[in-house]
């Protein structure tokens, strides 16, 4: 076991995101997540009141804006089941929207793609194509830690996947206009 981060909302885990020198890759393939600072905006979505303040949210949106005006990358590949449940749905509107407004390459890739890719089934970050921090969820998809992978073979291959998804994934604003249309179809 390499070192562990428990606390996704602590110092620790925030120095990632501004440590690296060039890109931060992240994969998700959960559909759903359960984190604390997420359920007063959640409830609010499900319930079609209006997006409420997230001085948290603003920071990591100012903290990606920061990054890409100083040249440096940072992407996302989220694997979907379709439909999308209501939690990638307040996810792709309230969360995404301003995280790609921000510079964040955002791409959303439906499941049966990522399962004829061999993607993994578990999240991860990787910043600068060598540091590799596999995420593990809970049964109820709540976070439990970060762990730190060193294996060079383990590394390349995240790095493999994160090339194949980036390429086989369709990027946020054309999925919303794809996923727009289709409702208005219906």
């Amino acid at each position: 076991m390499g070192k562990r981060i428990e606390d996704v909302a602590g110092a620790e885990f925030g120095r990632l995101f501004t440590s690296f020198k060039h890109t931060a890759y992240r994969l998700e393939t959960l559909q759903r997540y359960d984190v604390s600072y997420e359920e007063e905006p959640y409830a609010a979505f499900l319930a079609g009141r209006p997006q409420p303040a997230d001085p948290a949210k603003e920071g990591w949106v100012s903290m990606i804006r920061d990054a890409v005006e100083a040249g440096k990358v940072f992407q996302r590949v989220h694997v979907v089941d379709e439909p999308l449940t209501d939690y990638l749905r307040y996810e792709f509107g309230w969360s995404y929207a301003p995280n790609a407004a921000a510079g964040e390459d955002i791409r959303i890739l439906p499941a049966q793609s990522g399962n004829e890719l061999g993607l993994p089934d578990h999240d991860y970050w990787l910043f600068d194509s060598r540091d590799l921090w596999v995420m593990e969820y809970d049964e109820a998809d709540r976070f439990v830690f970060a762990e730190l992978v060193t294996d060079a073979p383990a590394i390349v291959a995240h790095s493999y996947w994160r090339d194949a998804a980036l390429h086989h994934a369709i990027p946020y604003a054309d999925y919303m206009r794809r996923a727009g249309a289709a409702r208005h179809a219906s």
